[in-house]
């Protein structure tokens, strides 16, 4: 039996801050679309699953999948490890990944990198991620595990954020797991200064600038290409730089053991 890759991005329209965020437009299509397109740039050859809930809510979510021509997966509407896992289960997966539905800018050579150092490694670790510690910025999310590991995170694991956020049962537990994390070759470390991921309006208006900017030219436009157009237009930058280095690690210090102050922005105006 070959590897079976499974691309797993949970979406859902309940988002405490954005509501519907994945459904906004950008140049024409959902948000989603334009990720899974994104996703579907990828060298290696992987199955991608868009995996939401069963609440009626979400039911848009299932009709986007279908339009996009991709499979839908509906489970649990807050334990999204369990979500996680039958998903990854159902389309027969050996090498699962998490990519987050709110990275639309997301590069796919970075997520090609990461499964070539994966595969370059057969059977030596049981997750690889570049997020422990980030160095890309914000929004090129890759984290790999194999079916194994993440049917023993589904079974162990059951503390809260455990459940909502799929994988840090994983690297909260570097003993139980095997774990490598892949840095930016740049040597670079924008993963507090750079954010091309959506929360806030701000992001929305960020990422639709970006995809005006770059898409028309070159739809498969790269994380260097980004950081090209900020650096040459610094007003687009300025959109969303106020959210810069915050993520969801903030509300959870106490509670994660592997995560310092010192990745994530606490207060922010």
């Amino acid at each position: 039996m070959g590897d079976n890759t499974v691309i797993v991005v949970q979406a859902r329209m309940s988002s405490s801050r954005l509501p519907g965020k994945v459904m906004m437009p950008i140049l024409g299509k959902s948000l989603l679309y334009r990720m899974i397109e994104r996703l579907q740039m990828i060298r290696h050859k992987a199955k991608i699953v868009i995996a939401t809930s069963e609440e009626q809510t979400d039911d848009i979510i299932e009709q986007e999948a279908r339009q996009i021509g991709v499979p839908c997966f509906r489970g649990s509407l807050n334990n999204l490890l369990d979500r996680h896992y039958q998903a990854a289960k159902k389309y027969h997966a050996n090498t699962v990944l998490k990519i987050p539905s709110d990275c639309p800018l997301i590069d796919p050579q970075v997520i090609d990198q990461a499964l070539d150092f994966y595969f370059a490694h057969p059977g030596q670790f049981d997750y690889v991620s570049n997020l422990h510690p980030a160095t890309f910025p914000d929004g090129n999310d890759v984290e790999i595990m194999t079916m194994e590991c993440l049917e023993k995170t589904w079974k162990e694991a059951s503390r809260q954020l455990e459940l909502e956020h799929t994988t840090p049962y994983i690297w909260e537990n570097p003993d139980k797991f095997s774990i490598a994390n892949v840095v930016w070759d740049s040597g670079k470390d924008y993963s507090m200064s750079h954010r091309f991921t959506i929360d806030y309006q701000a992001d929305y208006d960020f990422i639709s600038r970006v995809f005006e900017e770059l898409y028309p030219q070159k739809p498969e436009f790269s994380c260097e290409e980004i950081l090209n157009l900020l650096e040459q237009k610094p007003e687009v930058y300025e959109i969303n730089a106020q959210y810069a280095g915050v993520n969801w690690y903030r509300n959870h210090l106490d509670d994660l053991k592997t995560v310092s102050a010192e990745q994530t922005k606490v207060t922010f105006n």
